[in-house]
């Protein structure tokens, strides 16, 4: 009972860590890639406790959708959607969510974040990171410099069931992270600003780049680029330049 107290009144944590003490675990799913023309069809979340690797609570729901393109990939029909159901206190209790987290975390966080903001759901004005791109997994898992979230669950170990539902690609995220020694360096790492840099390579020296995590014509045609942290451009074995777009 006394280390229960201790841990919940904060005496057992690392009050001095930069890294944040509650993540916003998000996924979507929606019926297309553009926002203004398709929908957020699902949402899924978790609020997780970094130090203590803990969920504290989950939360997954349908918005009413009158159709949906990508049904053949998240296998939601849009008549589903439309059933009777408690979507929208479903997204009271993720505001509620949304509010006790320190920082939003997404697998390609880029894709998530723009469906926010877009009624009915609440824009986010809190910090980001991309557990795609903004952190570098460790090298002896072997992973892809933007690995998926099935390829980085079984790297940690993570049965993987199914795919493409909200919720179930945030609780892989969060087993990851329970299995993950090293979470909070990676969590102030991904908060780290970072610039697009384009890799100062010949065509010879393409393979370099691209092991670093540079993509090649995305975002900028013609150019291998990378959005990147100073503290990652020092661990380069070539050199970037800035790119303005």
């Amino acid at each position: 009972m006394q280390k229960e107290l201790e841990l919940f009144n904060g005496s057992v944590f690392n009050e001095d860590s930069l890294s944040p003490k509650f993540l916003l675990i998000i996924d979507t799913e929606t019926t297309g890639l553009e926002p203004g023309i398709d929908n957020c069809i699902e949402v899924g979340s978790i609020l997780f406790h970094v130090e203590s690797r803990s969920i504290l609570a989950q939360n997954s729901f349908l918005i009413p959708s009158e159709s949906n393109s990508a049904e053949v990939i998240n296998k939601i029909p849009a008549k589903i959607s439309r059933l009777s159901q408690p979507w929208e206190e479903g997204l009271r209790y993720f505001n509620f969510m949304l509010d006790r987290a320190d920082v939003v975390l997404a697998h390609n966080a880029a894709f998530d974040r723009q469906w926010f903001g877009i009624n009915p759901l609440p824009a986010i004005t809190k910090p980001w990171i991309c557990s795609m791109e903004d952190i570098s997994w460790p090298k002896e898992l072997h992973l892809k410099s933007r690995p998926s979230v099935r390829d980085l669950a079984l790297a940690y170990e993570v049965p993987v069931w199914t795919a493409h539902r909200a919720l179930t690609d945030c609780i892989y995220l969060a087993e990851v992270f329970r299995r993950c020694s090293d979470l909070e360096i990676f969590l102030e790492q991904g908060l780290e600003p970072k610039r697009l840099m384009r890799a100062e390579v010949s065509y010879d020296e393409r393979n370099l780049a691209k092991q670093a995590g540079f993509r090649w014509n995305d975002p900028v045609r013609g150019a291998w680029t990378r959005r990147i942290s100073d503290r990652e451009i020092t661990t380069l074995p070539f050199e970037v330049k800035e790119v303005g777009l």
